[in-house]
C-alpha cells in the first residue's frame, strides 16, 4: 500500500466511509477508491432487556456511533498523518427492521425495539393473513399493529415510523427516507415499483380506519430508494453529531441507509439470481435471491428484496454466537484461573478447531442457544440450555460441536423449506461473519447443515460497514447505467470466487441425526422458558 497514496486521497476527499451499527458492535470502516479498507474503528456496545423489550438508549446510538468515528480518526491519524475533514460519500447501515416510532418535534414516543423482540406474534398473524404474505414479528409493521392491539397511547401521535439506520440518516441528514432493502423490513415491497406494496398498504389503511387516526401508513413511512440513487447530505448539525471534533465538513452526499441484510449482500457478491449468504454473527439468516415466486406463503421465510428491489427469500433466526461466546467466555475464564492469558482469537481457534475431532452426530449431546425466542421453532423467550443423557459422549470436542451445530440449527430447519420444499436453485452461497472466523470450521458445519457448497471469500470478515461503503461508492462513481450487479462483479470482486467447500457426506448424515434429536426436544426448552 503506497502511504502517501492513500493520504492524498483523504486529504482531497475521495474515500468512502461506511458506518454499521450491529447488535454488539458499531464499525466505521474507510475505503479507497479501490473498495479497498484503510482504516477502521469500533465501539462494542449491547442490547438490555427492559420490562421484557430488547432495546437500546438512543443516548448510547450517539455516544457510540461518535466513539467508533473517533477511532476511525485517529487510525486515520497514527496511519497516514492526515486528518478526516471529508469523503466522496457515507453509507449508513444497522441491524434490521425493528420499531422507532416518532412524534412532530422528534422525540421517540415508545423505546426502540430492536429486531430480537418477539412480542407481535398476534399481530403478525392478523397481517400475514390479511395480506396472503408473511410477516415476521419483528417487522415495523408488526410492532406498529400490536402496539394498536395493545392499546398503546403513543400511537395517534406518531409523525414519522423509522428503523435504526433510517433514525441515524434522518438526524445527519434531514432526510426521511430508506433503501429498498431496509423498508422491506418495515413493509413489503412490491419489486414492479420498488416501493411499498399498494395494494397492501390500501388494506393496512383500510384496517385501521375504525382507529380514527390522524395520519395514513404512507404518512408516516420513509421515502423508499434503491441503490445508486442521491439520499441526502450531511447537514451542518449532522456533522457535529458524528464528529464530535468539529473537523468534519459538510456537504457530503449520503447513499440510502440499508440494513445488515442488504450489506451482507453486498460484501459478499450475493445481489444477483440464484446468489445466496448466510451471515453468522449474534443472528443468523440466509439470504437466496429467488429467479422465480415461492410457490407458497411460509412464515418461517421471510421476503425481503436486494438493495435494488430484487426479491430474496430470507431464514431469519435470532440467536446465532451469543450462547457459544459465552461458553468460550468460560473457558476464557479458566485459563486466566490457571495463569495463562490466551488471545481471543486463538481461544476461539482452537476451540472450535477441537470441535472437527467430535462425532459427525455430537455423540448425543443436545444444546438449544436460545437468548430469546425464534419464531422459526415457535418461541416467543428462551433459555440458553445444554443437555445429555448418561450415556452421551461428553467431551471437549463433542461439547463444541454442539454448541456450533446449536448456532446453526433453527437456519437449518429454514433452509431446508426453501432447497427441499420450494426446489430453490443456489449457485453461489458465501458465508460471512465471525462464525467464519477461524479458518475452515464455520464453513464446514455450515456445509454440512444444508447440504450444499459454501464458499467464504477473504473480504468476508469486512462485514456490513464495508458493504454500506461499497454502496456508497456505487452511487458516486457508477458509469451511466451499470447495475449494481455488474459493479461488484466487474470492479470490486472480478476474479474473486472464494474458497469453495463441498460438505462431506458424513457430517451431512451426522447433523441430520443431530437436528432430528434437537427436533424431538424442543418440548426440553419449552418447558425451560415455562418454569426458569
Amino acid at each position: 500500500m503506497n502511504i502517501e497514496r492513500v493520504r492524498e486521497a483523504i486529504v482531497r476527499g475521495k474515500t468512502v466511509l461506511g458506518i454499521e451499527l450491529g447488535s454488539t458492535r458499531i464499525k466505521a470502516v474507510l475505503i479507497d477508491e479501490h473498495h479497498t479498507p484503510i482504516a477502521s474503528g469500533n465501539h462494542d456496545w449491547e442490547n438490555r432487556l427492559e420490562n421484557n423489550i430488547w432495546t437500546y438508549a438512543l443516548e448510547d446510538v450517539w455516544t457510540g456511533l461518535q466513539d467508533a468515528y473517533q477511532r476511525l480518526a485517529q487510525d486515520v491519524r497514527a496511519k497516514y498523518g492526515a486528518e478526516l475533514t471529508t469523503f466522496a460519500a457515507i453509507g449508513l447501515s444497522a441491524m434490521m427492521h425493528g420499531y422507532m416510532a416518532f412524534d412532530g418535534d422528534g422525540a421517540l414516543l415508545a423505546p426502540f425495539r430492536t429486531w430480537r423482540n418477539t412480542v407481535t406474534g398476534p399481530a403478525a398473524a392478523e397481517l400475514t393473513k390479511l395480506f396472503n404474505f408473511n410477516i415476521p414479528q419483528r417487522w415495523s409493521i408488526a410492532h406498529l399493529r400490536q402496539s394498536m392491539l395493545n392499546g398503546e397511547d403513543h400511537i395517534s401521535r406518531i409523525r414519522y415510523l423509522t428503523t435504526l439506520s433510517g433514525y441515524v440518516h434522518w438526524k445527519l441528514t434531514g432526510e426521511k427516507v430508506m433503501g429498498v432493502g431496509e423498508a422491506s423490513g418495515m413493509f413489503p415491497i412490491d419489486s414492479r415499483t420498488n416501493d411499498f406494496d399498494a395494494g397492501m398498504v390500501e388494506k393496512f389503511d383500510a384496517l385501521i380506519a375504525p382507529e380514527n387516526l390522524p395520519w395514513k401508513l404512507l404518512d408516516i413511512l420513509p421515502r423508499v430508494l434503491v441503490a445508486g440513487e442521491p439520499a441526502g447530505c450531511l447537514t451542518a448539525e449532522g456533522a457535529k453529531l458524528l464528529d464530535v471534533s468539529g473537523r468534519l465538513q459538510p456537504g457530503v452526499p449520503l447513499c440510502p441507509p440499508e440494513g445488515d441484510a442488504g450489506t451482507g449482500m453486498t460484501a459478499t457478491n450475493s445481489v444477483s439470481v440464484r446468489t445466496g449468504n448466510v451471515s453468522a454473527g449474534t443472528s443468523v439468516f440466509s439470504m437466496v435471491v429467488l429467479e422465480k415466486p415461492l410457490a407458497k406463503v411460509h412464515t418461517e421465510i421471510d421476503m425481503v428484496t436486494t438493495p435494488t428491489g430484487k426479491p430474496v427469500a430470507m431464514a431469519h433466526c435470532n440467536n446465532c454466537t451469543s450462547d457459544l461466546n459465552a461458553w468460550v467466555g468460560l473457558f476464557g475464564e479458566f485459563a486466566r484461573l490457571i495463569g495463562v492469558e490466551l488471545d481471543p482469537n486463538d481461544l476461539y481457534g482452537s476451540l472450535y478447531r477441537k470441535a472437527l475431532e467430535g462425532d459427525r452426530d455430537c455423540g448425543g449431546l443436545l444444546a438449544y442457544n436460545y437468548f430469546s425466542g425464534e419464531h422459526i421453532t415457535g418461541f416467543e423467550e428462551g433459555r440458553p440450555l445444554f443437555a445429555r443423557t448418561p450415556d452421551s459422549r461428553f467431551t471437549l470436542a463433542n461439547f463444541m460441536r454442539v454448541n456450533l451445530y446449536s448456532a446453526l440449527s433453527v437456519l437449518k430447519i429454514g433452509m431446508d423449506i426453501l432447497l427441499k420444499e420450494e426446489h430453490v436453485q443456489i449457485d453461489r452461497l458465501f458465508g460471512h461473519g465471525g462464525l467464519f472466523k477461524t479458518k475452515g470450521v464455520g464453513q464446514r458445519i455450515l456445509a454440512s447443515a444444508i447440504n450444499a457448497p459454501v464458499s467464504v471469500l477473504e473480504t468476508a470478515g469486512e462485514g456490513g460497514a464495508w458493504g454500506i461503503a461499497l454502496l456508497a461508492a456505487y452511487m458516486v462513481s457508477r458509469a451511466d447505467g451499470e447495475t449494481l450487479d455488474d459493479y461488484l462483479a466487474g470492479r470490486v470482486f472480478a476474479g474473486k470466487l472464494g474458497e469453495e467447500m463441498q460438505p462431506d457426506p458424513a457430517d451431512a448424515a451426522g447433523f441430520q441425526a443431530f437436528i432430528d434429536r434437537y427436533v424431538r426436544g424442543l418440548p426440553i426448552e419449552r418447558a425451560a422458558v415455562e418454569t426458569m
